[in-house]
């Protein structure tokens, strides 16, 4: 399974965001045509591999940068900015990372590790339809000699479609959920492109069907016990969702700023350097503004804590961590919709024509942010500091 083309490696921080900031000027050129066609990005994505951006959460001991999660959550919102759907694509794959960072064993981390660094990337098949409540899963996996074979139908697998592994979550016969790093090859693994949502169109988000599928037990990592105790594994997968919203938000919002200065008001473009005066329009950037450079800050701030939460893990950490994290989701749903909304507003009747691919903001905002309801954040901090209760150890918070 290793892929022939070159991998960079990268070896810090400021590597990272120099790189990330180069790929979104690429990203951005061709954005609302993707979109609009519902082009999959596939050669964007073989260059996002190649860059090396997909390796950078791999510890150091293991050969990547270990970087930060102020630094990771950059990155992604850097490449949100310029293409909303490609900043979430790799969402699931980092999330699957941590989750090998806090329950795989030596072997597994060295081995899936070098084929992340080689430049692999994992997908996901984690949700389900039909289950009582969103975090019941009822895909089995069962043994078969050595290894084992997974039953059941996912939906939702965003990244899967581009994928060399899928990482899946199972339920074992003892009822206790394992995550099963399964190769995107494998015999009776069928993945369906049948994503439709009117936003971020080219996610791949369909479904996965397994059908009697093989899973070597060493590409078996326990799952549910991530949950059992505190570890950073929520609130990581929450920051990326925080920084997804966040970098379509500041997306909107430079378009309005542009949309507005050159496009209605045409004297500017004139050479005529009449400012804008109009009370109402100041009034909304300057609204938009704060709450934008509130939400990154906002973000900045939960990596910082969730650096804390990995560093020393327990649950003081944790829980202040996802309680951070769960802040900067919230400010980052109301700001992702607002700007793409005030993008209308400002830019009038021709923000709307197609051409111009200005709906695709709001359009990818409003459908990332039902991933996780964002009244669970604000009962889970009011909770946390009115009453001084830790909110649950789940992926979602």
């Amino acid at each position: 399974m290793t892929l022939s083309h070159h991998v960079a490696v990268i070896a810090s921080d400021e590597q990272a965001l120099i790189v990330a900031t180069d790929l979104a000027e690429d990203f951005k050129r061709d954005s609302a045509l993707r979109d609009r066609e519902r082009r999959l990005p596939h050669p964007e994505l073989e260059v996002f591999s190649r860059s090396g951006l997909w390796g950078i959460s791999v510890p150091k001991e293991y050969g990547g940068a270990g970087v930060s999660n102020v630094t990771l959550a950059k990155v992604i919102a850097l490449i949100a900015q310029a293409d909303g759907s490609l900043g979430q694509i790799p969402q699931n794959h980092f999330y699957a990372l941590e989750v090998l960072r806090v329950n795989g064993s030596e072997e597994q981390k060295k081995r899936l590790y070098a084929e992340v660094l080689a430049g692999q990337r994992f997908g996901n098949a984690l949700a389900e339809l039909g289950t009582k409540t969103a975090h019941d899963r009822v895909t089995r996996l069962s043994r078969d000699g050595d290894g084992y074979r997974i039953n059941g139908r996912k939906f939702y697998a965003t990244g899967a479609i581009y994928a060399q592994r899928i990482p899946t979550s199972v339920v074992d016969e003892n009822g206790v959920q394992q995550l099963a790093f399964v190769p995107r090859d494998s015999k009776g693994l069928t993945v369906i492109d049948d994503w439709s949502g009117f936003g971020q169109r080219t996610t791949g988000s369909g479904s996965v069907v397994f059908e009697d599928v093989y899973v070597a037990a060493e590409d078996v990592i326990p799952f549910q016990s991530a949950f059992e105790r505190p570890t950073p594994v929520g609130p990581l997968a929450q920051i990326l969702h925080a920084a997804i919203d966040t970098g379509i938000a500041r997306a909107a919002y430079e378009d309005a700023l542009h949309f507005v200065r050159t496009k209605t008001r045409p004297w500017i473009d004139s050479g005529n350097d009449k400012a804008v005066e109009d009370p109402l329009t100041l009034k909304s950037f300057g609204h938009l503004s704060i709450r934008l450079h509130a939400a990154e800050a906002l973000l900045e701030r939960a990596g910082e804590f969730l650096d804390k939460a990995q560093a020393d893990t327990h649950a003081e950490t944790v829980a202040a961590a996802s309680i951070a994290v769960a802040e900067a989701r919230a400010i980052s749903t109301e700001i992702s919709l607002a700007a793409g909304s005030t993008l209308f507003e400002l830019a009038g009747s021709q923000a709307t024509l197609i051409e111009h691919g200005l709906d695709r903001h709001w359009r990818n905002a409003r459908v990332h942010t039902l991933h996780d309801p964002v009244r669970w954040k604000y009962h889970a901090v009011g909770n946390y500091y009115l009453n001084d209760e830790n909110p649950p150890l789940r992926g979602t918070i």
